[in-house]
């Protein structure tokens, strides 16, 4: 407490999408969050903040939060109105409808449909993974982010491990691929940074010319969905002229043999031909890779987006045990740090509710869901932490299936989003500032707590309060519907873990954060001990040919590239990374952001205008089988040749023509763990 103002400081943690997981402090007078900044004592954070973040009150204050419950009046769909009705309203309806499509269809036509609008253990997936499976409504399965290179990377190494991005400033080679770390994974910028005013050198592998590529020494821009066989191209040069770490690859390896056979099929003129890249640029990398020490790749998961994301990551995952990177703290791979956290998934989930396996649906083809799905046919979805009418693939099918007459929807959020155009039922959700919580992390070690800095405003309520209560209306007795938030947070971790020694819940409130238990400076895999069942690094998958998957490192081609009828009409690659104002769709309706994002943009390359009398600044249409929306040209080499790029997500209805990139996006999954495929897309475009 400041005795001069009275103002109190609290500590909290950032609960969005980024690999960052920052520590927050947040200053209140008077009851209001009058700044948010972040923690200088956390390690990770060091005391900054992204912009979006930074300005956090004003996504708390907006005028336009949901402050009550509400019912819709009138049509679904864009302008649609609502009235304010009480809790009790809502919740005794909702129950209602529920029970009645339970009893008529049965459970499994209802579908819970969350994603990471929120990353905390305890709003992102407890109390209400425990109402769902109590209830018997279909499985969601979460793919549409990371779970492709989720299950390429536990192939390799056996779980979500990585090296530790405290130590990569000690760096002398940073291989950033797939990730654009200025806009997403700042923290670690700032690190590569300090590396690299101490000499290191710093490569970029993006499609795109991004920001973070062009601060780096060199940038090498392949096709998109060709990075498996750039990292089998580098494999064939290390091998070819002997850059490996013989000692590591005989201890801690599996498979190094058929490996070698199967790099042998991708000599650097071959795989020049298949990334669009020079062979001088791939042999150069390779003896790069193979000879300065410490070497680090920070690989993201803009490589897991197409038919083979996950096997690409996977062969990317395979290069630090081939040199020897992983004998260094400040060397291997991140793609993810979350497998290391001890999380209780089963204590806080509770499938154990489950009184037989219902069906599964994959979040990302959610649209074909809605339209298709029978033996139940979809009667009833519960929206909250997502904004599937923005951020799913193909829109044209996920609205058509939202505005059904005949589905009931609920969504629980902050604001009016397109996905809430669709509700029956609206209700509003707190914000970070407003609830308990509890977080790990997937770019750091450190755990978080997050505790409320301001009550909720008007009546919003947090995710575990709203299904505690939805519960009591359902009937459901069981003990654990009512444990409160203090007793989830407890809940969350294997507290008798090795990683959680010293660390509890007592001493997370006062911290605020906690590293993991591990040893500083931490090289995970310096004397191998990999997760896998071999404990080895595992080149060849027994794990993988038993789920009839190629059980090596391959080069699967991006989907549509397959079809040349397909690749005539539509000849542009399309990609849509992130937004360097919007988080996914979130802050995407705040002025602030909007203004300095302008208008949905199109980067197209001079030559591909030039080809279709396309200007600077030109209206155009971008379009394929699918769909097709509207952007403002860029003509601009940070696209290469035959890529065009459209920065996203904006809401459908906030943008010029009420579409959005996802118009033009597939509802097609990769080829391990169900992933999402939105950068696996071929388009055309036109002046308007």
């Amino acid at each position: 407490m400041d005795q001069r103002t009275a103002d109190a400081v609290v500590r909290g943690a950032c609960p969005h999408d980024c690999p960052d997981t920052c520590a927050l402090l947040t200053t209140v007078r008077d009851g209001i969050a009058v700044k948010v900044a972040g923690a200088p004592d956390h390690g990770p954070t060091g005391g900054a903040l992204c912009t979006k973040v930074a300005h956090y009150p004003e996504r708390v204050y907006h005028p336009e939060r949901l402050l009550y419950p509400m019912r819709r009046v009138g049509p679904k769909g864009p302008g649609a109105r609502f009235e304010r009705i009480s809790w009790d309203q809502a919740l005794d309806q909702t129950a209602a409808r529920l029970r009645a499509i339970a009893g008529e269809f049965g459970p499994e036509a209802i579908l819970p449909y969350s994603y990471a609008g929120t990353m905390g253990l305890l709003q992102y997936g407890s109390m209400d993974r425990r109402f769902f499976h109590r209830l018997g409504a279909s499985l969601l399965e979460r793919t549409i982010c990371a779970s492709a290179g989720g299950a390429g990377i536990t192939a390799t190494l056996g779980g979500k491990l990585g090296m530790d991005m405290e130590c990569v400033a000690d760096a002398r080679l940073i291989i950033l691929w797939a990730t654009n770390s200025v806009v997403s994974n700042l923290h670690f910028w700032t690190r590569v940074q300090e590396a690299k005013r101490r000499g290191a050198k710093l490569v970029a592998i993006d499609p795109y010319r991004t920001q973070t590529a062009e601060r780096c020494h060199v940038h090498l821009a392949p096709l998109p969905g060709t990075d498996a066989a750039l990292a089998l191209g580098l494999m064939h040069v290390l091998m070819a002229e002997d850059l490996l770490d013989h000692d590591y690859i005989e201890r801690h390896t599996l498979g190094y043999a058929a490996l070698k056979e199967r790099a042998q099929d991708y000599p650097p003129e071959r795989v020049a031909d298949l990334t669009g890249l020079r062979r001088e640029d791939i042999v150069a990398l390779a003896r790069d890779y193979g000879s300065i020490r410490p070497a680090a790749i920070r690989l993201n998961y803009g490589a897991n987006r197409h038919a083979g994301g996950g096997m690409a990551v996977r062969t990317i995952a395979c290069l630090p045990a081939l040199v020897g990177a992983w004998r260094d703290p400040a060397g291997g791979l991140l793609l993810t740090s979350s497998g290391h956290y001890p999380v209780d998934e089963a204590a806080l989930e509770r499938p154990d509710l489950l009184r037989r396996r219902p069906r599964a649906i994959n979040m990302s083809a959610i649209g074909r869901a809605l339209l298709e799905a029978d033996d139940p046919p979809l009667k009833a979805v519960f929206v909250y932490n997502s904004n599937p009418v923005a951020v799913a693939p193909e829109s044209r099918k996920v609205v058509e299936g939202f505005a059904r007459p005949d589905l009931f929807v609920v969504v629980h959020e902050l604001f009016q989003t397109d996905t809430a155009d669709y509700a029956d039922i609206l209700l509003p959700a707190t914000s970070q500032l407003e609830h308990l919580d509890i977080h790990k992390s997937y770019g750091h070690l450190h755990v978080l707590a997050n505790l409320p800095a301001i009550a909720p405003r008007g009546e919003a309520l947090p995710n575990t309060e709203l299904f505690r209560r939805l519960a009591k209306r359902m009937g459901f007795t069981e003990a654990c519907f009512d444990e409160d938030d203090e007793t989830l947070a407890r809940r969350a971790f294997r507290w008798d873990h090795p990683a959680m020694a010293g660390i509890t819940w007592e001493r997370l409130k006062a911290q605020g954060f906690a590293r993991l238990t591990l040893p500083t400076p931490y090289a995970p895999f310096a004397q191998g001990g990999f997760a896998t069942p071999s404990g080895k690094c595992e080149f060849y998958s027994a794990a993988l040919a038993a789920q009839g998957q190629d059980p090596l490192p391959a080069f699967v081609p991006p989907r549509e590239w397959r079809g040349a009828a397909l690749a005539q009409r539509y000849p542009l690659a399309f990609l849509s990374p992130p937004a360097r104002n919007f988080l996914n769709s979130s802050f995407a309706n705040l002025e602030r952001f909007r203004e300095q994002e302008k208008n949905p943009w199109l980067d197209i390359h001079p030559q591909d205008a030039l080809a279709r009398a396309i200007a600077d600044g030109a209206a155009v249409r971008v379009f394929n089988d699918r769909g097709e929306f509207r952007a403002v040209a860029r003509v601009t080499e940070r696209a290469r040749p035959g890529v065009v790029v459209s920065p996203s997500i904006w809401w459908r209805k906030l943008s010029p023509d009420g579409r959005n990139v996802n118009e033009v996006t597939s509802q097609a999954l990769a080829d391990l763990g169900g992933g999402a495929t939105f950068y696996d897309v071929l388009v055309e475009v036109a002046r308007c």
